[in-house]
């Protein structure tokens, strides 16, 4: 089990808190709206009323304690505060929220050790399921790469990775097929697929936007 620190409770902090929980994990909470703090005070075995920027708050939890500390306000003046005062008292990693590039870029440079994009990363996610009918997954790593996750192509479906020449014909690298519960990771060239597959993938964008376009 590990600790996590995560400061501000809006939509992308409370998602994140509640899954890390569920995960096993021990998570302290920080909001700076009384109403929201009642409202899940039930939910968090551990969660502060208080301004989650503030050094003297953050100073007296001992930050320095946890695995990891996630930045979420979206106020950005808060979010940059909060940031610094973490790496200035010695938190391990660093997850940050950014609303924009430039947000981001002021993140990195007071010490985030990784900065995300939720809403941005779901309008990526809404997007790619609109225009194609088998995506379920899509994780952008760079501005070049991604893992997607899509159920196996009709014409896929009785037939073997190797009769697909898969890596030749798209240059992509099966990391896993799914079929329910069962995960088969770095599937061998003769694995078969069912029509109950889900397949992940890693590869360049404008490849993977070519497979979205099988049926």
């Amino acid at each position: 089990m590990k600790s996590y620190i995560v400061l501000g409770l809006g939509r992308f902090g409370l998602s994140l808190a509640k899954t890390l929980i569920k995960l096993g994990h021990d998570v302290l909470a920080v909001d700076n709206r009384e109403e929201i703090v009642q409202e899940y005070s039930d939910t968090f075995t551990h969660i502060i009323h208080a301004e989650a920027s503030s050094e003297e708050l953050l100073r007296s939890i001992g930050v320095r304690n946890f695995d990891a500390a996630v930045v979420t306000m979206s106020d950005i003046q808060a979010s940059v505060f909060a940031t610094v005062i973490l790496k200035e008292l010695g938190v391990r990693h660093i997850i940050s929220k950014a609303i924009n590039n430039l947000h981001a870029s002021v993140l990195y440079k007071v010490g985030a050790d990784k900065v995300v994009f939720p809403e941005q990363d779901m309008g990526i996610r809404a997007a790619n399921s609109l225009v194609s009918s088998n995506l379920v997954d899509m994780i952008e790593l760079s501005a070049e790469y991604s893992i997607m996750e899509f159920t196996v192509p009709k014409s896929w479906v009785n037939k073997t990775i190797e009769e697909l020449a898969v890596r030749s014909k798209y240059e992509i690298n099966i990391i896993a097929v799914k079929e329910g519960q069962h995960v088969n990771v770095v599937p061998l060239p003769d694995t078969r697929f069912t029509q109950n597959n889900v397949i992940a993938v890693l590869g360049r964008n404008e490849k993977l936007r070519i497979l979205q376009r099988i049926t």
